[in-house]
Order: structure tokens, then sequence, then C-alpha cells
């Protein structure tokens, strides 16, 4: 795919890299670890402007939706970034999680494939999740 770009290569002009970016991607590994499925990263820094990442990935169930959203937000807690708001946990369908600078999306397959997120920012750039996230299973993943 012409648009993904990888966290190794990529760096902000100050030569560093983009803290942001790290962050949606420990979201990302958060999700995976929780056996989420398809998980993609979205750099919208150039065409939105109030997110800079989206992080979309679904469960199959409502309860590991819900396991998935926790995960993410224990792992961001860690990492020292308070989420401002939530929607949608009680239900377990869509949990919308707004960290900022990073909006994770945790759906249900069907509910994903009917709002299709992808689609409708298909011009953001897709940032590649790094193999060792997935673990030996890596090549058929990713």
């Amino acid at each position: 795919m012409t648009n993904e770009r990888s966290i190794e290569t990529e760096q902000t002009s100050s030569g560093t890299s983009d803290p942001s970016r790290e962050k949606a991607l420990l979201c990302a590994r958060a999700a995976i670890d929780k056996k989420s499925e398809n998980v993609k990263v979205l750099d919208l820094t150039d065409i939105s402007g109030f997110t800079d990442y989206f992080v979309i990935c679904s469960g199959q169930s409502d309860r590991q939706v819900q396991a998935i959203a926790d995960a993410v937000n224990h792992a961001m807690g860690s990492a020292g970034r308070e989420l401002l708001s939530s929607e949608g946990y009680g239900e377990g369908r869509w949990v919308l999680m707004d960290f900022g600078d990073i909006v994770v999306h945790v759906f249900l397959d069907a509910l994903r494939e009917y709002y299709d997120l992808e689609a409708l920012w298909g011009d953001a750039p897709r940032v590649k999740i790094p193999s060792e996230f997935y673990g030996p299973a890596a090549s058929r993943l990713n």
C-alpha cells in the first residue's frame, strides 16, 4: 500500500519521533494483546483539526470490545495519558475513546463494516504496525 508509513523511518523535522504516533501504536499494541482483529492506525495530522491519529480495531463480542477498551485505557494511563472522554462502553458495540491527539474506536465487526471509518477517512495515510506486535503469525496479519 503506497500510503503506509513505518514508525521506524518516520521522524519529525526536529529529528525525534512523533510522541502522538508512539501513543497511537501503544494503543494498537494493547488492542492486539487482547486479540483484537484488523487493527488500523490512521494518520490524520494533515487532514483533521480535532485529532492526530485514529486507532480502529474490532472485537468478536461485547465483552471482548470492553476488554480491548480496558486494555487501551490501562496502557495509556500507565503512559501518563488521561482518557478525556469515552462513549459506548456499557453496550460494548462501539467504544469511542478520546485521548485528545488520539481517538480509539473499538467496534463489533458488524458495526465496523456499517460505519466504515477507513473509507470515510480514505485520504488518511495508514501507519504500519510493527510486525513484532503480532508475534510469530505476523507475516499473515499485517
